[in-house]
């Protein structure tokens, strides 16, 4: 046994953002101890690692006893006496234990707990800030903060789920976070304004869910905050479509009913009309035509992110990359199971010349393991959602630590 053996795991169920159960699991190894949470998403991919809940009476079928005893009493005898610091062992141990290809058996909150958890040990027993255990590339990602919320993250009328702001000209990390909370301010009065209170209301990631029907009139409100502040020339737009939420029998409906092909012209318009730089899930998840069509009309000057398309999953992506599909991919490491998965996908995409994004979940903790492997990786991109709400808020603040700790060496990312 080595001195940095994996000596005691435990597991217990905390609240995430909807005050819905979730898992967060305790490793210690070396005398040194990680702990870390796991989120839970709205707008999932049908493809998605299974997320274990009990579906009894408790919390309305989503407690989580079941996955917590098999981080106590599956996960744990398997693992005990490992190097905490062979992420790639303990991650394929766990896998090898569940033997499904969607991680069914465990459950991907029982393993993903546990192998972040490891991962955070294993720094502390490395004397290193989690970023720098992770990786080397040190560069702070460009914020897309979605200011103004619909589909499954609000109960408005509008169809597309995520209205983001990214202050691609910003010079710093903390000079890109007080743009987007300036701009959110401005939005918040324009919005009282128009709608009085009930305009303000915030959905499940901190943004705004006015009662607006179309995505221009968010666009339009957002584009007279960022004018108002004087970011015209530093911020730009972004939309997550969710496009699955609102595809039935072949169509989408956005307003009124879109074919595959209107759809894509409606987007081509909004690109046309708005500062967009990237479109995440225009299309619905198995609508691999829909996604190769945008990538072939937008992608040489659009960011085209796969999410519910790639689920953070390898073969997947392989897929895409294949016939074209997207030119970036959303990294949820809950989608997929285990750091070393989503680690692997993320140099995948940079092999091939995609880029990635590292995205938070409607459902989240203040848990800010998604900071450092933003910077860990250099993706130079991150969505954790709008300046507001703690769990939100909780990824912002760590990423200004780091830059504050890293000082000249931090570099930050360039869209443009």
């Amino acid at each position: 046994m080595t001195d940095v053996a994996i000596t005691d795991i435990t597991a217990r169920w905390v609240l995430d953002s909807r005050g819905n159960p979730t898992i967060a699991a305790t490793v210690t190894a070396g005398g040194c101890v990680g702990s870390a949470m796991v989120p839970s998403g709205a707008s999932t991919g049908t493809r998605e690692a299974v997320e274990l809940r009990d579906n009894d009476s408790a919390f309305h079928g989503k407690g989580v006893t079941r996955a917590i005893a098999n981080v106590t009493d599956e996960i744990a005898p398997a693992i005990m006496g490992m190097d905490v610091r062979d992420q790639q062992a303990v991650d394929r141990a766990m896998l090898e234990l569940d033997g499904t290809g969607n991680k069914a058996s465990l459950g991907a909150n029982a393993i993903l707990a546990v192998s972040l958890a490891c991962a955070r040990t294993a720094a502390r027993c490395s004397s290193l800030e989690l970023y720098a255990y992770l990786g080397d590339k040190r560069v702070m990602p460009v914020p897309y903060m979605n200011v103004i919320n619909g589909g499954e993250h609000a109960g408005n009328d509008l169809a597309i789920q995520e209205h983001m702001i990214a202050p691609v000209g910003a010079q710093s990390f903390a000079r890109a976070v007080q743009m987007c909370s300036e701009v959110y301010h401005t939005l918040k009065a324009l919005l009282t304004r128009r709608y009085g209170s009930p305009g303000v209301n915030v959905g499940d990631e901190g943004g705004f869910a006015p009662p607006l029907s179309s995505t221009e009139e968010a666009l339009d409100l957002i584009v007279k905050a960022i004018e108002k502040n004087g970011y015209g020339d530093e911020m730009t737009l972004a939309l997550d479509a969710a496009a699955t939420s609102f595809y039935r029998r072949g169509r989408y409906e956005l307003g009124r009913w879109h074919t595959r092909e209107e759809l894509l012209a409606y987007y081509e318009q909004l690109a046309d009309s708005y500062p967009i730089i990237s479109v995440e899930d225009a299309f619905a998840e198995n609508d691999w035509e829909g996604f190769i069509a945008i990538t072939e009309a937008l992608g040489d000057h659009l960011q085209i992110v796969g999410d519910d398309l790639f689920v953070t999953n390898e073969a997947l992506l392989s897929r895409g990359i294949e016939r074209g599909a997207c030119n970036a991919l959303l990294l949820k490491p809950n989608q997929i199971g285990t750091l070393t998965e989503a680690m692997q996908v993320a140099q995948r995409c940079r092999d091939n010349g995609y880029r990635v994004m590292v995205s938070h979940r409607s459902g989240d903790t203040c848990d800010a393991f998604i900071a450092d492997l933003a910077v860990a990786l250099g993706t130079g991109q991150i969505k954790a959602g709008a300046p507001c709400r703690g769990e939100r808020t909780a990824k912002y603040n760590r990423l200004m630590a780091i830059e504050e700790e890293l000082g000249g060496d931090a570099t930050m990312a360039s869209l443009r």
